[in-house]
């Protein structure tokens, strides 16, 4: 009883006890009210809301072209037949079990996909100079890299380019760091600023991390050329900035895995140490299995172990460990030679596909007598590609056409289909001429 009398008093004089916290009163004393009733509404996701409506919408013509995920011509989602073999391997090898990973992941997934990205010949994965953790796909080995640099690196400012992935502004800012632009697109050629891009990384604070877009730049499709890799690297080595790659679409680009690692290996061959994120979302077709990696190169093969045990204090608290059915598929398919030569098979494909929606969309475009120039849509690659049309355009698309894209004119060229480009192209047409007049 004299404890509970003293709790009762420590309690009266507290802030627990309402007198100095009147809206834990309000919560209290109100009847049927929530103790998160101010709790503000949060914006819907760009995206998903514009599934939602595209959903919502009975239109026979309506297009989806928001969705970033690889859809076929009849507009399906579309499960790799490699991806099918596997899986059908893992699920029927009696010696798997449902047993946790250990906290960085699968280690013989970890090593493939290091060797995916670098090669198997790098120096980097025969000297053991990289530390590769498997993490929640491209998303989570983003943010358990945030977390690494935030807790480990002196430098905070993280360079994004302008405009990036939408997530990538939420991201680093989250795990505690400063984000700043780089110029990157120019809207009045509707290609890469790179005369911008350099000057920019050239003013930046020395040390600071920058991020790139390892291939198919998202959301514009404009990446840089090989040659113009090369002026980026020399001036991330003369500023001494910490390069973090996001690899989300190595293979899906170009059709050619080694091709869309290029910039990732010419920075890793030069002896740099950087960061890189990977994911298998877009070029195995795995979104909803939350497959990925993340990968420190350093210089000295110690470093990099101490590097691995800090990366796995960051993730235990996180989420533990990863899952393990996604990576069993992924393993699968990389250990096995066939299985690798069909997925590249499969992959090639898929690009062609989608660049030949690019040939099909520009023609089409072409053929209505759309006003501008569109030839920029045959240059930008990967799944995504930034038409030029402005809000108000955008606006008309969908509300006039049943056309549904973001904001910022982002086309998702893999939603687009062949019997789809002839309408897409009066759409754009009809919207441009409409705001002009």
């Amino acid at each position: 009883m004299r404890r509970l009398s003293l709790l009762q008093h420590q309690l009266q004089g507290s802030d627990l006890a309402g007198e100095a916290n009147p809206s834990l009163t309000r919560c209290n004393t109100a009847a049927g009210a929530s103790v998160w009733q101010d709790v503000p509404q949060a914006p819907p996701d760009a995206i998903l809301g514009i599934t939602e409506a595209f959903k919502a919408d009975p239109s026979p013509k309506k297009i989806n072209l928001g969705v970033g995920a690889y859809r076929t011509e009849e507009g399906k989602p579309l499960v790799l037949d490699v991806v099918k073999r596997a899986e059908m391997r893992v699920v029927t090898n009696p010696n798997e079990n449902k047993e946790y990973l250990g906290i960085g992941g699968m280690p013989e997934f970890n090593q493939l996909t290091a060797q995916l990205a670098f090669g198997k010949d790098s120096a980097v994965i025969k000297e053991k100079r990289n530390a590769t953790v498997q993490c929640l796909s491209g998303t989570g080995s983003l943010r358990v890299g945030a977390e690494f640099l935030a807790q480990h690196y002196p430098h905070k400012v993280v360079l994004l380019p302008d405009p990036t992935w939408a997530n990538h502004n939420k991201i680093f800012p989250n795990a505690g760091l400063q984000i700043r632009k780089y110029r990157y697109y120019l809207p009045a050629t509707r290609l890469l600023d790179y005369e911008g891009l350099l000057e920019d990384l050239r003013n930046a604070p020395d040390g600071a991390v920058v991020l790139l877009h390892a291939c198919a730049h998202n959301p514009t499709g404009v990446d840089p050329s090989p040659e113009q890799w090369q002026g980026i690297r020399e001036v991330v080595r003369q500023k001494r900035l910490l390069s973090f790659f996001d690899s989300a679409y190595q293979g899906f680009a170009s059709g050619d895995l080694d091709a869309d690692a290029a910039a990732v290996r010419l920075f890793a061959d030069a002896g740099l140490e950087l960061l890189l994120a990977q994911s298998y979302a877009k070029n195995m077709g795995l979104y909803g299995e939350r497959v990925g990696a993340l990968t420190a190169v350093t210089r000295d093969p110690q470093v990099t172990k101490r590097v691995e045990s800090q990366l796995k204090q960051v993730i235990r608290p996180m989420y533990s460990s990863p899952p393990i059915h996604g990576a069993a598929i992924v393993t699968t398919i990389l250990r096995d030679p066939a299985m690798f030569a069909q997925w590249r098979v499969e992959l090639k494909g898929m690009a062609e596909r989608i660049q030949t929606m690019r040939t099909r969309l520009h023609k089409a475009l072409v053929d209505v007598g759309a006003p501008g120039d569109w030839t920029h849509i045959l240059k930008q690659i990967g799944m995504f590609s930034y038409t030029g049309l402005t809000k108000e355009q955008v606006q008309n698309m969908t509300k006039k056409w049943h056309v549904y894209m973001t904001l910022d004119g982002r086309i998702s060229m893999a939603g687009l289909s062949a019997s789809k480009c002839a309408y897409l192209a009066e759409a754009i047409k009809d919207s441009i001429t409409s705001s002009r007049s």
